[in-house]
Order: C-alpha cells, then sequence, then structure tokens
C-alpha cells in the first residue's frame, strides 16, 4: 500500500516537474520572445528575466541588439554608363517581432530578402547618378536616399533599419585604365590652366611693379629737379646778396674757390705771375698791376 501511495507521488512529482519545464523559460535581456500556440503568435515579451508558457506553446527568440547583415558584392552601372563593384552593410533593428514573425518568420529568410532590397535599391538609385557624384559632396546626400528607400521597404518586416553604409566602391577592372587615363588628362588639363594664370598673374604683377618704379623714379627726379633749381636759386641769392654787401671781398672769394677748384687735382699749370689769376696774392684789392 505504502510502495503504490510512494510510486503515485513520485508519478505526480515527474508530471509537475516535467510541467514546470516545458513551461518556464529564460528571456536574455538582449532578446525579445514571441509565444506561439499551433503556428499562432500569442504574445510578444520584452521583459528580461523569467516567463511561463502553457506546455504545448512554442517560443521564438529575437536579437534586440542592433543587427549587421553584408550585402553580396554586386556590378552596378551609373547613370554615365559607367560600372562599378558596389559592396554595402546595413544596420538594423527587430522593433515588431509579430510583424516580423507573419512575413519572414526566421532572420535566415529576412536577410535573403532584404538582400534582394538592397541589391534593387543600389541598382535603382545609383542608376541615376554620375561617377563623378560618388567623388563629392553628394556622396552623402546618395547614400542617405539609398537608406531611406531601404528603411521604406524594410519596414513592412517589422525592422526599423538605422544606417546603409559601402564597404567598397570600386570601378570596374575594365573600367579602370581609361578612367585612370581621363583623370590624368583633366589633372593635366587644370595644371596647364594653373600655371598660365600663375604666368599672366606674374607678368601683370611685374608690369605693375614696373610702371609703379618708373612713377617713383619720375617723381624723385622730377623732386631733385624742384630741389636743385631751389638750391641754386637761394645760393644765387645768397652770392647776390653777398655780393651787394662786399662786392671786394666777394671778388676775392670767388678768386680763391677759382685757385682751388683748378689746383686741386694735381695738374700743373704755366701762368705769369703777373696775370689776373694771381692778382690778390699782389694785392689785397686785386688792382691790376701798374708797370712803370
Amino acid at each position: 500500500m505504502k510502495t503504490g501511495i510512494a510510486t503515485v507521488l513520485l508519478a505526480a512529482l515527474g508530471a509537475i516537474g516535467a510541467i514546470l519545464y516545458t513551461s518556464l523559460f529564460v528571456v536574455d535581456q538582449r532578446q525579445q520572445a514571441l509565444v506561439i500556440e499551433f503556428g499562432n503568435p500569442q504574445r510578444i515579451i520584452q521583459d528580461a528575466g523569467l516567463q511561463w508558457k502553457k506546455p504545448w506553446q512554442n517560443v521564438m527568440l529575437f536579437d534586440k541588439r542592433l543587427l549587421d547583415f553584408d550585402a553580396d558584392a554586386q556590378e552596378v552601372t551609373l547613370g554615365d554608363q559607367r560600372r562599378m563593384v558596389v559592396d554595402a552593410y546595413v544596420r538594423y533593428h527587430i522593433v515588431d517581432p509579430l510583424e516580423f514573425f507573419k512575413t519572414v518568420q526566421t532572420e535566415s529568410a529576412f536577410r535573403q530578402r532584404l538582400g534582394a532590397v538592397v541589391n534593387s535599391t543600389l541598382r535603382n538609385t545609383l542608376g541615376q547618378v554620375p561617377f563623378a557624384a560618388l567623388l563629392s559632396d553628394r556622396r552623402a546626400a546618395v547614400m542617405r536616399d539609398v537608406r531611406d528607400q531601404v528603411a521604406r521597404e524594410s519596414a513592412q518586416f517589422g525592422v526599423r533599419v538605422e544606417d546603409v553604409r559601402f564597404v567598397r566602391a570600386d570601378l570596374h577592372p575594365d573600367n579602370s585604365p581609361a578612367i585612370f587615363r581621363r583623370m590624368q588628362t583633366e589633372r593635366e588639363r587644370e595644371a596647364r590652366e594653373a600655371r598660365a594664370q600663375g604666368s599672366e598673374q606674374a607678368q601683370r604683377i611685374r608690369a605693375e611693379a614696373e610702371r609703379e618704379k618708373t612713377v617713383l623714379v619720375a617723381d624723385a627726379q622730377r623732386q631733385g629737379q624742384i630741389l636743385r633749381g631751389q638750391g641754386d636759386a637761394e645760393a644765387t641769392r645768397v652770392y647776390a646778396e653777398a655780393f651787394g654787401r662786399d662786392p671786394a671781398f666777394y671778388d676775392f672769394w670767388r678768386s680763391l674757390e677759382a685757385q682751388r677748384k683748378a689746383l686741386s687735382d694735381g695738374t700743373t699749370l704755366l701762368l705769369s705771375p703777373d696775370g689776373d689769376f694771381f692778382r690778390f696774392f699782389r694785392d689785397m684789392d686785386g688792382k691790376p698791376q701798374t708797370r712803370p
């Protein structure tokens, strides 16, 4: 009798344990859960911790974190008919597990759908822009257009796309040599234009400097002539004033100046002592000598 009761209790405990094991589950803080009953979603669990469900229900766990998706590299024809090899990546959040389950069910299925969305968006968007746009400030605007379009098309899966970026965007190998030659030619043309503009500017600067120099020299010469004229006039005035005050002394001083200038360079002169050149040596008044 006691053995039968113990067996029943053990069986009951085992059944309770099995029910608890199949009814309790843990949701990690990095996850969110969707409870499914016979293929039909029942409720969404966003809170982390120990949760419960009916024994016959299933649980699907989805990541809450920012997820990455690397699209396969593909060849894209740009708006100017140049070909590029583009490799992009997407960062996204699963924000609606119920809608995610209804549309794609699993992350692997969603990644296939997302890859198709990214590829078609890149072809449509990049097919309308030239190659030069990807090398200029327009690149950021192009990437925003790609991100917004991918986000709109991915919203139906319960996903919020945070960003889309290029991992690699290279010219197709068949186009690279021609592009490089064209870029080299363009840079050489720009260099020639820059040198021509620099030469023109240098000539203009030299001509302007020469003109300013000519003007400055002419002004200086004019000013010098004016000053010399003023000096000569002042000297003449002083001489005239001195001559008017004492003509004899002035005549004496002029004679000494003439002798100093004539004899200062060591020149030998043969002159008669009776000449007018030495008349002040004979008489302080400079009177000519009278002969008996």
